[in-house]
């Protein structure tokens, strides 16, 4: 992953884990629940690691990622995969933009 970005949350299928970044402790635990389950269920579905993370700007970009020898890993799959959560869950993740530009960078909210 690039330095300018911040991983908000991400999971693996290889080590069977869950990650959140407690920089976001935040953000309401029935969000964090919701994140837990949506990268949880991406990993279980498409294999490989998923992430979602902020960039500079305060937009956030879903990621995922296998290893090269992964001959389960479908990357057409994963695309239209990740397509689909971002359309299905593009309200929340605005949210999630709004509060990382809003609480991290200190952007005024009337600006916005």
């Amino acid at each position: 992953m690039e330095e300018n970005k911040v991983v908000l949350c991400g999971a693996s299928a290889y080590e069977m884990k869950y990650y959140y970044n407690e920089q976001f402790a935040g953000i309401p635990a029935s969000i964090q629940e919701e994140l837990h389950v949506l990268c949880v269920l991406f990993t279980e579905e498409v294999g490989g690691v998923f992430t979602i993370a902020f960039q500079e700007d305060g937009s956030v970009v879903l990621e995922t990622d296998a290893d090269e020898d992964d001959i389960y890993y479908d990357e057409i799959s994963s695309g239209l995969m990740v397509n689909e959560v971002r359309r299905k869950r593009q309200e929340l993740f605005e949210s999630l933009s709004l509060y990382y530009r809003v609480f991290v960078l200190h952007e005024e909210l009337a600006d916005l």
